[in-house]
């Protein structure tokens, strides 16, 4: 006999019932699938944001598909989150499986290193811009490897300095899913590899790296979802420039909206990056097949 709220399954394990989810399923639509569709209906109208919105059928949309500077904010957005990807992946991994050894130091510096995931992306952004500034930063103290100095002056330095911002930040985060993964590896497996004489490099190739890959793709689709949507590190580091050289979807979504309060328009670019991050994070999935891997600890 099942407990109450209980469903038994084939296999005669009790399945909670949908009663379990329904506070959650509430909370989600509550906040996420009715701002979402309020976005979608406001993407369809002109408003200044006094007044009522006036409908304007695919005229937003149209102008969305034929504005240069949106275009290029698409590419500028996929281009960081693809160079967060490549940068952050194999930074994460390494940190968080030497992290997830037993030595006392490697918790100590762990512990250290993860103090920049625990600071608001403002917070980040405002300390990098003090130290990047070009008359008072760092650079100013190091002519001879910054030059000028002016590290946000240039579409190349800019962007450079954005994923490197995003990397120091965000590094620790993925490093700590890696680190729970690492741990979480039979540690028979290691040992029946070193009997057979493989090394450390052998093992990390042919042990630990498969083991990680469920890891690794869900690693990759939150930097996606992250990448394609930063705003806060644009905003205050390079305000878009120089010219629209780091003005990213979002931050471009934000100027519509908010500077040039064309709130019609700003919907449409909002509802279009959720379209592009929900698209690509579905691509992962499916090229990876991590919706055909079966858990081998579902519980209930």
């Amino acid at each position: 006999m099942s407990a109450k709220g209980l469903t038994p399954t084939t296999q005669g394990v009790a399945r909670p019932g949908l009663g379990w989810a329904l506070p959650a399923t509430l909370f989600f639509g509550l906040f996420a699938i009715v701002p979402l569709v309020l976005v979608a209906v406001l993407s369809f109208t002109n408003w200044s944001g006094l007044g009522s919105p006036e409908f304007a059928g695919l005229t937003n949309w149209t102008k969305l598909f034929h504005d240069p500077v949106m275009i290029k904010s698409l590419w500028l957005s996929l281009l960081l989150t693809a160079l967060g990807v490549v940068v952050q992946t194999p930074l994460s991994m390494l940190l968080g499986v030497w992290a997830a050894g037993p030595q006392r130091n490697r918790a100590v510096l762990s512990a250290i290193f993860f103090i920049p995931l625990l600071l608001s992306a403002t917070a980040v952004s405002v300390l990098w811009r003090a130290l990047l500034d070009p008359n008072f930063g760092v650079p100013a103290q190091a002519h001879w490897l910054f030059g000028d100095g002016n590290l946000l002056g240039s579409r190349t330095s800019a962007i450079g300095v954005l994923v490197f911002v995003s990397a120091w930040q965000f590094t620790p985060l993925h490093a700590l899913i890696y680190q729970g993964a690492t741990r979480a590896i039979p540690e028979v497996l290691y040992q029946a590899a070193a009997i057979d004489g493989a090394g450390t490099v052998r093992q990390f190739f042919h042990i630990t790296l498969p083991q990680l890959r469920n890891s690794i793709i869900t690693s990759v689709i939150l930097m996606v979802v992250g990448g394609l949507t930063t705003f806060d590190t644009v905003l205050i580091l390079t305000q878009g420039g120089p010219g629209t050289d780091t003005t990213i979807t979002a931050f471009y979504m934000y100027q519509k909206a908010f500077k040039g309060f064309d709130f019609g328009a700003g919907a449409a670019i909002a509802l279009l990056l959720v379209v592009v991050a929900t698209a690509i994070s579905l691509v992962v999935v499916r090229v990876s097949g991590y919706d055909k891997m079966a858990g081998t600890k579902e519980g209930l």
